[in-house]
């Protein structure tokens, strides 16, 4: 067992405060935020680009509604 493994499963022992473990929690949660925020924005922009092809594509105007909804099948509740 490396020295690492050894100061995690030793009892009583303290690899960090409060402070710096609330700190370093803070930071991974803005770094998880930052790439959620990314991916939803490349969703959005990705989701936008196929209705717009659809609508490039749709030929009865009434029908475009249902297209769009119907993209993703599996989706729809």
């Amino acid at each position: 067992m490396n020295q690492f493994a050894k100061n995690i499963f030793s009892q009583g022992q303290t690899l960090f405060t409060q402070l710096e473990f609330d700190k370093a929690l803070a930071e991974a949660k803005d770094e998880i935020m930052g790439y959620a925020m990314r991916a939803t924005s490349m969703a959005i922009i990705m989701e936008r680009e196929a209705c717009a092809k659809l609508a490039e594509e749709c030929v009865d105007i009434e029908k475009l509604a249902d297209a769009i909804r119907n993209r993703i099948p599996e989706q729809r509740q």
